[in-house]
């Protein structure tokens, strides 16, 4: 039997120090770590290589329950993939021990919470942007053409017949931009 640990965050500026020091006290022989979303654990090869790692017997033990999923989805492949293995989850925060039959429902319950707090997140994003773009912030990289450009190339193709090539070398922008420029209204 092995105490393996698991230790993320979210982001590159984020530390993992207080993850590891509960990880070590908690007897870890081995900690698999990583600077990654926790949103889907298919895109966090640390967290895939701990679960292909871990035998039968063995413990992995993490500091809180949304350091290893934040979906219930993902939490119950987890889940599973752990039963079938024989491997126990201790979560240390939350005082879980998927050993018991109580851990186990509560294992599941916390990762409902975990979701349910990842979508409340995402809403409170969603309605920053649309109070942001309702006071005209705009998101999104800056157009390649600013509107006299885009006016000039619409006159340029329709009146003196130049082709999207001949436009695409003469303002050095993509034919994307070009056809962008094109599709826009006329103004004034």
């Amino acid at each position: 039997m092995e105490i393996v640990g698991y230790a993320r965050v979210s982001s590159a500026g984020q530390s993992l120090d207080v993850q590891l020091d509960k990880l070590t006290k908690a007897g870890c022989t081995k900690v698999f770590k990583e600077k990654r979303s926790g949103r889907q654990a298919e895109n966090r090869p640390e967290l895939l290589a701990c679960l292909e790692f871990v035998r039968e017997g063995d413990v992995l033990v993490i500091s809180r329950l949304d350091r290893m999923a934040r979906s219930v989805l993902d939490l119950a492949k987890i889940s599973d993939r752990m039963k079938q293995k024989g491997v126990s989850l201790k979560v240390l925060d939350q005082g879980l021990d998927t050993t018991t039959s109580e851990g186990r429902l509560m294992f599941s319950l916390l990762g409902a919470f975990a979701e349910f707090e990842a979508d409340i997140r995402m809403e409170r994003q969603r309605d920053g942007i649309a109070l942001a773009q309702k006071k005209g912030i705009k998101f999104g990289r800056k157009n390649a053409l600013n509107e006299a450009q885009m006016a000039r190339i619409r006159c340029m193709r329709h009146e003196d017949g130049f082709s999207i090539e001949q436009l695409t070398e003469r303002f050095s922008v993509s034919r994307s931009s070009v056809y962008r420029a094109l599709q826009e209204p006329v103004h004034g």
